[in-house]
C-alpha cells in the first residue's frame, strides 16, 4: 500500500514537470493584420503648367500596409509617378486614383484641373478694324477681327489720336467729347507689333461748356440749391433715387433762365425716382417755386403726391415725362402764372384709393396765362387735364396740339373710380368761378366719361380744329350752371355719346356735324386710338401718325372757316390735322 502511494506521487510530479516543459517551449502567436478601410486623396490644382504633389490619408491610422498605387484617367492631360507627383501634359481635367496595395481593394479619387500649359505660340498676323463716323454725338461700340483665329493671345489695346475729341474704353466703346476728326488705333498685345488705324469724323456733340455736368444725386441737389440766373445744369442719363421733395426755389431772370437739361444725346433719360416716398399729400416729387426755370428732358416717377408742382411763374417745362405718381403728374397752383408746358407726357398716375390723380392740372388757385403745347395725357385715373378752381377766378389757360385719351382707366386698362374726362375745362365748389379755356388742334379720344367737359365752368371756352372720338360723351356742355360762352369751329365728333353745346352765348359753326356733313371712320386713314401712344420724335415733338388723318375724298376737307390757324387749300379742313397729299 505504501508503494502504491509513492508511485502515484511520482506520477503526479511527472505530469506537472511535463506541463511545465511544454509551456516553456511554446512560440509567440502571430498578430492579426489590420486592413485599410478608406482612403482620401489630397492635392492642389495645377495652374502653372507644372506639377502637383498628391498625397493620401489612410484610415485606420494603424493599417498594416499603407502603401498605395497611383494612376490617372487620361495620361494625355497629366501623368503621375509612384510617389504621387502629378505632372501636367496639356490643359484639361484629369481624375487621380489611389488604390490600397494590401488586398483590401479600397480606392479613392480626386479631379484635378490642369491649366497654364503653354503650347506653341501663334502670333497675330492681321487686325481688321470696324468703325464708322458718328453723326449724333452718341457713344459707339467698335469691333475688330483678329487673325489667325487660333492666335495664342488675341487681346488688343484701343487708342485714339486725340483724347480731347474722344475717349475709348478697353472694350472699344468710343465716347465723343466734341466734334472733329480722330484716329482710332488698335494694337495687338502679343508682341507681334501688328496694328491698324482708321479715321472717323464726329458730329452732333452738344457743347456743354456753358454749364456744369452732374451725374449723381448729391451733386445734382447741390447744383439746384446753389443755382443762379444763367446757370445751366446738364444731367447725365440714369436713375436718381430720392426719398424727399426736391425744392427748386431759386429765381432766374427774364432772358437769363436757370436751366436743368438732360445731357444731350445720352442713350438714356435721367429719371427722378421717388419710389422710396410713401403716399402722402406732402410728398410731392419736385416743388418748383422759383421763377424763370427751364427744365428739359427729365422723367419724374412714383412720387407720393404730384410728380411736379409748379407755384412759380414764367417757367418752361419741355420734353418731360410724369408717370405712376400718386396725384397729378404735373400740377400748376398757388398763383403760378405764364408757365409753358411743352411736349410733355403724363400717364399712369393714380392714388391707392383708385379715385384721384390727373395727368396735368392747372387748377384750384392757379394763376393766369399758363399754356400746354404738344402734350399728351393718357390712362390717368381721374382726368387727362383738370381745370377745377378753388380760390381764384377769371383765369385763362391755353391748350395747343394736346391729346387726352383713355383717361379714367388704370395702367392695366381697367376702369378706375376717377372722373374719367379728357379735358375738364373748369368747375368750382360754388359753381360760379370762371376758367376760360382755348383749345386748338386738340384731340380727346377714348376717355371713359367726357372728352371735352363743361363741369359747371362759368367761363368762356373755345374749341378750334379739335377732334373728339369714342368718348363716353364727346363734347358735353349742359344747361346746368351754364358756361358764359362756347365757341366751336372746324371740329368733329363721332362714335361717342350724345353731345351738348349749351352756353349763354354760343358761336358754333363749320363743324363735322353741321352743313350736311357727317363724320365717321371712313373719313380717316386710321381710328386706332393706340397710335396716340407712339414714341415722340427725337426732338420731343409729337409723332407723325395716321390716327384721324383725313383720307383723300373726305367731305371734311376745305369745309372749315378761317380762325387764324395755318391751313392749305381753299379753306381750313375740319379736325386737328390738315389733309396731306
Amino acid at each position: 500500500m505504501k508503494g502504491k502511494v509513492i508511485e502515484m506521487r511520482l506520477m503526479s510530479v511527472w505530469i506537472v514537470l511535463t506541463l511545465m516543459w511544454v509551456g516553456c517551449n511554446d512560440e509567440e502567436p502571430t498578430p492579426t493584420e489590420v486592413l485599410v478601410s478608406s482612403l482620401s486623396v489630397r492635392g492642389e490644382f495645377i495652374e502653372d503648367g507644372g506639377s502637383s504633389q498628391m498625397s493620401v490619408i489612410v484610415t485606420p491610422e494603424d493599417a498594416t500596409n499603407q502603401k498605395v498605387d497611383w494612376s490617372v484617367s487620361n495620361q494625355e492631360v497629366a501623368t503621375i509617378d509612384e510617389t504621387g507627383v502629378l505632372t501636367a501634359v496639356t490643359n484639361g481635367i484629369v481624375t487621380v486614383t489611389a488604390t490600397a496595395t494590401d488586398g483590401s481593394a479600397v480606392t479613392a479619387t480626386k479631379s484635378i484641373r490642369v491649366s497654364g500649359v503653354q503650347g506653341p505660340i501663334v502670333l497675330v498676323e492681321s487686325i481688321s478694324l470696324s468703325v464708322e463716323d458718328i453723326t449724333d454725338g452718341r457713344e459707339k461700340q467698335f469691333s475688330v477681327e483678329v487673325l489667325p483665329t487660333n492666335a495664342t493671345n488675341k487681346d488688343v489695346e484701343w487708342l485714339v489720336s486725340d483724347e480731347s475729341i474722344a475717349e475709348i474704353s478697353e472694350e472699344g466703346l468710343l465716347k465723343p467729347l466734341k466734334n472733329g476728326s480722330v484716329k482710332v488705333k488698335v494694337e495687338a498685345k502679343d508682341g507681334s507689333g501688328v496694328q491698324t488705324e482708321e479715321e472717323i469724323v464726329i458730329t452732333g456733340v452738344a457743347d456743354v461748356s456753358d454749364g456744369i455736368v452732374v451725374d449723381n444725386s448729391n451733386d445734382l441737389l447741390s447744383a439746384i440749391a446753389n443755382a443762379s440766373p444763367g446757370d445751366k445744369i446738364y444731367l447725365r442719363g440714369g436713375n436718381y433715387a430720392f426719398g424727399s421733395t426736391i425744392s427748386f426755389n431759386k429765381d432766374g431772370q427774364e432772358g437769363n433762365l436757370i436751366s436743368l437739361i438732360a445731357y444731350p444725346n445720352d442713350s438714356e433719360r435721367p429719371v427722378f425716382d421717388f419710389s422710396a416716398m410713401s403716399e402722402n399729400s406732402s410728398n410731392r416729387g419736385i416743388q418748383l417755386s422759383g421763377d424763370y426755370w427751364y427744365v428739359k428732358g427729365i422723367d419724374v416717377f412714383n412720387a407720393g403726391d404730384n410728380g411736379m408742382f409748379i407755384s412759380g411763374s414764367n417757367n418752361l417745362i419741355e420734353f418731360c415725362y410724369f408717370y405712376e405718381n400718386s396725384d397729378s403728374g404735373l400740377q400748376i397752383g398757388n398763383g403760378a402764372a405764364n408757365n409753358t408746358v411743352l411736349n410733355c407726357d403724363s400717364y399712369y398716375n393714380a392714388d391707392s384709393s383708385i379715385e384721384n390723380a390727373d395727368g396735368f392740372a392747372c387748377k384750384l388757385d392757379a394763376g393766369d396765362g399758363n399754356k400746354f403745347i404738344g402734350c399728351r395725357a393718357w390712362q390717368n385715373l381721374d382726368d387727362g387735364w383738370d381745370g377745377y378752381l378753388r380760390g381764384t377766378d377769371n383765369i385763362t389757360t391755353t391748350y395747343e396740339n394736346c391729346w387726352a385719351f383713355l383717361n379714367g382707366k388704370l395702367k392695366d386698362g381697367s376702369v378706375g373710380g376717377g372722373d374719367g374726362n379728357g379735358f375738364k375745362t373748369g368747375g368750382s365748389d360754388d359753381k360760379l368761378l370762371k376758367h376760360h379755356a382755348v383749345y386748338t388742334n386738340c384731340i380727346a379720344a377714348g376717355n371713359v366719361v367726357d372728352g371735352f367737359d363743361h363741369n359747371s365752368n362759368r367761363g368762356d371756352v373755345v374749341l378750334y380744329n379739335c377732334g373728339a372720338h369714342g368718348n363716353g360723351r364727346n363734347i358735353n356742355f349742359g344747361t346746368g350752371n351754364i358756361a358764359n360762352s362756347l365757341t366751336i369751329k372746324n371740329t368733329f365728333s363721332f362714335e361717342g355719346g350724345g353731345d351738348s353745346y349749351e352756353a349763354t352765348t354760343t358761336d358754333i359753326s363749320n363743324n363735322g356735324w353741321q352743313n350736311g356733313l357727317t363724320t365717321n371712320a371712313s373719313d380717316f386713314v386710321s381710328v386706332d386710338i393706340e397710335l396716340l401712344k407712339s414714341p415722340r420724335k427725337t426732338d420731343g415733338s409729337l409723332p407723325d401718325i395716321d390716327y384721324l388723318k383725313l383720307v383723300s375724298g373726305s367731305d371734311l376737307i376745305d369745309q372749315g372757316v378761317n380762325v387764324g390757324l395755318d391751313f392749305s387749300g381753299a379753306a381750313p379742313d375740319i379736325g386737328p390735322f390738315e389733309f396731306e397729299n
